[in-house]
C-alpha cells in the first residue's frame, strides 16, 4: 500500500478520535458546571476532575499523533519514508504498515526501550 494512503487513513482516524474527544472533554466540563465545585467534599468531584483529567491527555497524545503523521508525509516528500532515522537500514515493510509514522527500524526501537543507543526519537 502506498505510505501516503496509510498516512492519509491514520490522519482521519486520528481527526475523527480527537473531535469525539473534545466533544467528551465539552460535556465533562459542563458536568462540571452543573456539580458542586468543592471537589474535596463531593462524592462526585473527584471522579469528575479525573474525566476531565483523562480527556485532556488523550486529546494531548492525539494531537501529537497528528504532528507524528505530518512529519511521516514529510519524509515522504524528501524521500527519507521508510528509513531508519538511527542507522538508515530500510524500515520494514510490516512495521509500517503496523506503525505508519515509524520513524526507526525494530532494531534500533528496541535498543532505545532497552536503554541502548540504537534512536534518537520517536520510533
Amino acid at each position: 500500500m502506498d505510505p501516503r494512503d496509510l498516512l492519509a487513513a491514520e490522519r482521519a482516524e486520528t481527526e475523527q478520535r480527537l473531535a469525539r474527544l473534545r466533544d467528551d472533554f465539552s460535556g465533562v466540563v459542563d458536568a462540571t458546571r452543573d456539580a458542586n465545585s468543592d471537589d474535596e467534599h463531593d462524592p462526585e468531584g473527584h471522579t469528575i476532575a479525573y474525566e476531565r483529567s483523562q480527556t485532556v491527555a488523550l486529546v494531548q497524545q492525539a494531537e501529537r499523533h497528528l504532528l507524528e503523521v505530518e512529519a511521516a508525509l514529510v519524509r515522504v516528500r524528501d524521500g527519507t519514508y521508510g528509513r531508519c532515522e538511527s542507522c538508515g537500514q530500510v524500515i520494514a515493510s510490516g512495521r509500517l504498515e503496523a506503525r505508519p509514522t515509524a520513524r526507526t527500524c525494530i532494531g534500533c526501537a528496541g535498543a532505545r526501550e532497552r536503554g541502548g543507543r540504537g534512536s534518537t526519537g520517536t520510533d
